[in-house]
Order: C-alpha cells, then sequence, then structure tokens
C-alpha cells in the first residue's frame, strides 16, 4: 500500500505483513528482497485473520486459534526472508491485535506462546505497559518497547483510536518534533495537553500513512540533527 523501497532509506529496521491483514506471497517476497538489499532488518507483522479489515478489527477467536494463526504466519514470513537471504529477527503484532494485548490477557498470553514455541529469542515488539509485555518479561523474553511518530496519544499513553479525529498525525515537522523529544527527554504531549512519559527504544512510521516517505525522512533527520543514532534492536 505504500513506497516501502522508499521507506527503506530512513527506517533500520521493517514491520512486514504476514499475509492475514495485507500482503501475499510476491509482495511480501519482494519486501524481503527489497529488505534484505538495503540492510533493513525484518520482524514479523502479525495479526487477526481479517484481510477484509486490515486486521484493525477485534476477533473473538480462541487462544489456540490465535497462537496457532501467529505461528503460521511467523513461519511464513521466514521462509520468504531465508529466500531472500535475510531472517525474521522480531515479533511485532498489528492494529486490532496490538492494542488488544495491551489489556486482554487471554490473547496476550496466546501470542507470547506462539512467539515462544517458535523461538524465545525472537524480540516482541510493543507498546509500553502492555499485559504482554508483562507475560512476555515473565517468561525471560526479550521486550522492546515502542512509540509512534503518526499517532497522538491518549493521557493513559495508549493510542487515539483511529476512529476518534486527531488520531493520524500528518504535520511532518511536528512530528520530527515529537519524535526528537520523546529520544532525548522520554516525554509526548498527549491529545488533552498533558505531558506523559513513554518509555520506548523504537520509533514506528506506518508506511501506509499518506505522506509517510517524506514523514520518515523528517523523523531520520531530526533525530540524526540532534544527535540521536538509529539502528536495529534485533
Amino acid at each position: 500500500m505504500g513506497d516501502d523501497a522508499a521507506i527503506f532509506r530512513s527506517v533500520s529496521s521493517a514491520n512486514v505483513a504476514c499475509g492475514f491483514h495485507g500482503g501475499d506471497p510476491s509482495v511480501i517476497a519482494q519486501t524481503c528482497r527489497d529488505a534484505a538489499a538495503a540492510g533493513i532488518t525484518v520482524g514479523a507483522h502479525v495479526a487477526y485473520r481479517d484481510l477484509a479489515g486490515f486486521g484493525r478489527r477485534f476477533l473473538d477467536c480462541s487462544p489456540t486459534e490465535l497462537a496457532d494463526d501467529v505461528l503460521y504466519q511467523i513461519g511464513a514470513l521466514e521462509a520468504m526472508a531465508h529466500a531472500a537471504g535475510t531472517a525474521v529477527r522480531y515479533v511485532k503484532p498489528h492494529g486490532a491485535l496490538y492494542n488488544t494485548i495491551v489489556h486482554h490477557s487471554v490473547h496476550a498470553r496466546a501470542v507470547v506462546d506462539a512467539v515462544k514455541a517458535y523461538d524465545p529469542e525472537l524480540p516482541l515488539l510493543l507498546l509500553p505497559g502492555a499485559v504482554a509485555a508483562e507475560i512476555a518479561s515473565a517468561e525471560g523474553m526479550r521486550v522492546v518497547t515502542e512509540a509512534f511518530a503518526d499517532r497522538a496519544y491518549t493521557p493513559e499513553g495508549t493510542l487515539v483510536s483511529r476512529r476518534e479525529p486527531g488520531a493520524v498525525l500528518h504535520d511532518e515537522k511536528l512530528v520530527a518534533e515529537r519524535m526528537v523529544r520523546l529520544a532525548t527527554e522520554g516525554t509526548l504531549t498527549a491529545v488533552d495537553g498533558t505531558e506523559i512519559r513513554v518509555e520506548a527504544a523504537s520509533i514506528c512510521v506506518h508506511s501506509d500513512t499518506p505522506g509517510a516517505v517524506a514523514m520518515a525522512a523528517a523523523v531520520r533527520a531530526g533525530l540524526e540533527g540532534a544527535g540521536v543514532r538509529i539502528g536495529s534492536f534485533a
């Protein structure tokens, strides 16, 4: 949906859709080839099985079904990545699944169990304070917390729902300034104007957001200008 090859010039890792919310075998394979050529780390962007809704709708599936779906997606991406000369280095849930496992302990456990069954050394990329992060840490797995460049935050430190106005940010100058502040001070301004602390080691830019290529470039330039070193965590 976005210009992935162009955005690779600004990022250090790529969350690659595994076919359940977006992508198909040829798209996934080409993305892995492009990532390998650019030296970009590949992560499995696993999701609920919801192509029609782009994985942004909650699915009330059983924990066994969800764990099997997550494991299936990691395996599919690993095959494409291996053929492209790279490998899956981490896992990041997408959309509704990502937001659900902030608070839904049953689905959080299913995701953690699936990743651990595949490779307990794979880091999980999650929202700070997520229930899934607590479960993974308790299992001895590595958790990497992240912040979102192009999304607004609630005072509680969660993402404003895409159903709400102003949930997605488009002003690249403002976004770059927010991310520099996040990286150097660990704070962001929530939608109600309050200052919140966000402990993050990674910054996400959605490649399907309009203007994503320019936004990613602006964020990287801002961070590097502030003396922040950018590199893959995996």
